[in-house]
This record gives structure tokens, sequence and C-alpha cells, in this order.
């Protein structure tokens, strides 16, 4: 299942009527895991990320990464985390703007892609590198790779197409030989489209979703970021967000991080 907007009506789980009292709730994304992020409507309007049991998702370690860089950069003020016998949740508040998928970006995709790109030099310039306690570095990643690998946990069908006809040996061949850092930043770990919000005037107003968040080279992000341009808006915007980033084209970084990325 591809991550997105629903395309069925979803039951809110107990918990999740609970904080909304009655208030007008609804399913605003469901992901690969099937962790499911309502709105909960009103004048104390929130958003609550829930899921089930065995997601593997860790909403403990997002909620520490958004309290974190809540002081330097727009993102969810954490509420609440919780957990109980049917699954985890995290309340948030919102942040101003929408995301840059929604009906009116997908239909100007020039701005969009520049607010992105915008957004993600921002960020990568205001988080300091020096303060930060959480690592999202290739090294880590790829002992991760290794591990998922030992397990049997990696499935070269989920990859994207350009990565299929690998092997994971080949793949975990190929990951192994780490590119020098280009530039040491905090990355926000899942830079796809969807993660930035643009405010009405089409500027990037805020990002969500740093679950992953930690100290990388730029590229990390960036790889992923241009990669999400052709599946949210079609092919050939990547050169419009590396150039409102600032930055030049890197093909080897680029090829090594979106490898990186579909090894977990």
């Amino acid at each position: 299942m591809p991550a997105g907007p629903p395309s069925h009506d979803v039951e809110p789980p107990g918990v999740v009527r609970g904080f909304a009292a009655g208030r007008p709730t609804r399913a605003v994304w469901e992901n690969e895991a099937g962790g499911i992020t309502f709105e909960v409507a009103g004048p104390q309007r929130v958003f609550i990320k829930w899921a089930p049991n065995g997601s593997g998702l860790d909403f403990d370690a997002e909620a520490e990464r958004l309290s974190w860089a809540s002081p330097f950069t727009p993102v969810p003020r954490v509420l609440e985390t919780g957990r109980d016998e049917t699954g985890a949740w995290l309340v948030t508040s919102p942040v101003p703007g929408e995301t840059a998928i929604n009906d009116r970006w997908r239909a100007s995709p020039e701005v969009a892609v520049k607010a992105i790109g915008e957004g993600l030099r921002a960020l990568h310039e205001t988080l300091p590198v020096g303060q930060c306690p959480f690592s999202w570095s290739a090294e880590h990643r790829v002992d991760g790779a290794q591990r998922s690998a030992a397990t049997g946990a990696l499935e070269p069908t989920r990859w994207h197409p350009e990565h299929r006809t690998l092997s994971v040996e080949d793949a975990l061949h190929l990951v192994s030989d780490i590119p020098p850092i280009d530039r040491l930043v905090v990355c926000h770990g899942d830079a796809c489209a969807p993660n930035t919000l643009i405010d009405v005037d089409g500027n990037w107003s805020g990002n969500v979703d740093l679950g992953a968040l930690g100290v990388a080279d730029r590229w990390a992000d960036l790889a992923v970021a241009t990669w999400s341009t052709e599946w949210n808006y079609g092919p050939g915007w990547e050169a419009t967000l590396l150039a409102a980033y600032g930055v030049e084209a890197d093909a080897r970084r680029t090829k090594f991080y979106r490898l990186l990325w579909d090894l977990g």
C-alpha cells in the first residue's frame, strides 16, 4: 500500500474519538505500515498519528525529535504520546500551511517544488548540527540494512523499479561504498514533498513527519526530495528543486542515497 490520503472511509480508533470529544474528525494520511493521521477540527485543532501495535512506527522517537527541533524551525508541537492494547499515538499542534501535494500545489508544481527546495535549505541552515543528539548517518543506515538482510526483512520486490534488478547482496555491496560527506547537516529524514507545508502565498511554512531526523550528509535528504518531485508532480522538476536549494546536481550521491533509501 503506497502512502497517501486514504482511498476509503476510516473509522477512528477509540483513543482518537476520545480526543475528538465529538468534534469533526477525518483521516488525512495513511502510510505503508498501517499508521493513520487524523485531523480533529475546531478551536483546539490537533493532528493525531495512530498506529496499530506491531507496525514498527516509533512515535516516542518522533516526539523526541520534534521537541528538539521546535525551538529552531516550524514543526508540530508535541502535546501527548501514549500507547494502549490496540496501538500507539502522537498528538501534535498544527503548523500553518497545507501539504505541498494538495490539489492547488499539484496544479502549480513550479511553485511547490521551489518552496520544497527553499524550505529544505532553510531547515538545513537552521538546525544546529553541533547540538543535535540524533544520527541518520549512512554508516548507521548501512548497518541497519545489513541487520535487516540477516533476518530476511529486505524485499527487492518492494524497491523502486530502478533497483529491483539488484539482489540483496548486490545492493548491500553498492551501499558499502559510502561517498565522502559533501556537507553535514541535520537532515529531515523523510524529505518527500508531502512533508513540506506551503502557505497561501506559495512559500515554505514548515515541515512534518520528522521521525528519522538526524545528522547526515545533506544529500541523504536531497536525493529523496528530488526523487519525490517525480512521484508527486511528474518528471522534469529535479533541477528546479536543486536550484531553489542552491546546489548543483550530484549524480553519485543521489544514486547512492536513493538506493540506501530503498534498503530502509
